[in-house]
């Protein structure tokens, strides 16, 4: 094994993981008219009618309502309503504690987000630039008015987005390289140096992959929103998607901050750190 710092990542969905809700219903698709209930009911509708992708569907029907009502989407308009989005507890200080505790253990602790959520309202977010990258579903523009979808990604693409964090591409575009073989141990971070948080159905395919290729997972659910999601925890753990379950508290000393430390000390010691351990 190569001599460290070792590059290790926590790869994170973002509505659900990281902030309560999905962003786009906490201003934006009030200020289109719609009921939240409504809007996502007519997705669907659309999706099913068309035999299509619910993201480019969800995509498309912002853009069409927003036509309807005269008011253009803009980019900037995106990035406003992303300023209303809140995080869960003990974000602000999350990042500077694990990247502390990983780099005492000889590693380089990267973060990467990967969501079917927007880059224009996640751009937003006071925590943006502690991410080395960010993919997430956009718009392309034209006169700065929001046009078409450029990326739209939904439940199985996240998996390939994975891979570009795994083989150092931080692009959406370059699919040549994606595609290319590059040998296991010249690869920027192993899937065994990964971590993947998310939440709900459609982080699924990327937690198991990963525990499919020696990472680890780890589900979040909004602890006030815990009971409701009983009947989905238990079907996480039993068909075996992920490794662990814990409340979205980022708080230092929280379930999810132990259990990140844990996974991150094994990690080290599978790269050689032999230090002293402390929860």
């Amino acid at each position: 094994m190569r001599s460290g710092p070792y590059r290790t990542a926590i790869v994170y969905d973002f509505d659900g993981t990281l902030a309560p809700g999905n962003l786009p219903e906490h201003s934006f698709i009030p200020q289109l008219g719609m009921e939240i209930k409504d809007f996502w009911k007519s997705v669907k509708d659309l999706a099913r009618k068309e035999d299509a992708d619910e993201i480019l569907m969800y995509m498309r029907l912002m853009l069409e309502r927003a036509d309807e009502i005269k008011r253009p989407i803009t980019e900037d308009e995106l990035f406003e309503h992303g300023k209303t989005v809140g995080l869960f507890l003990g974000l602000e200080t999350w990042f500077d504690r694990v990247n502390q505790y990983a780099k005492e253990r000889n590693l380089i602790l990267e973060h990467y987000i990967i969501s079917s959520g927007l880059h224009e309202m996640i751009r937003a977010s006071p925590i943006y630039p502690r991410f080395r990258s960010v993919f997430a579903s956009r718009f392309m523009y034209k006169n700065e008015v929001a046009v078409w979808p450029a990326v739209a990604i939904n439940y199985t693409t996240k998996t390939q987005f994975l891979f570009r964090i795994n083989k150092g591409i931080e692009n959406t575009w370059d699919n040549e390289s994606v595609n290319r073989w590059v040998p296991y141990e010249e690869r920027s971070i192993p899937f065994e140096r990964m971590i993947f948080i998310g939440d709900g159905e459609t982080d699924i395919p990327s937690m198991k992959m990963v525990r499919a290729q020696g990472g680890n997972s780890i589900a979040v659910f909004d602890k006030d929103e815990w009971s409701n999601h009983t009947q989905k925890i238990y079907r996480l753990i039993a068909e075996d998607r992920c490794q662990f379950v814990v409340p979205a508290d980022y708080s230092d000393g929280s379930q999810l901050d132990i259990t990140t430390r844990g996974i991150l000390g094994r990690i080290a010691r599978d790269c050689g750190y032999r230090g002293e351990e402390r929860a």
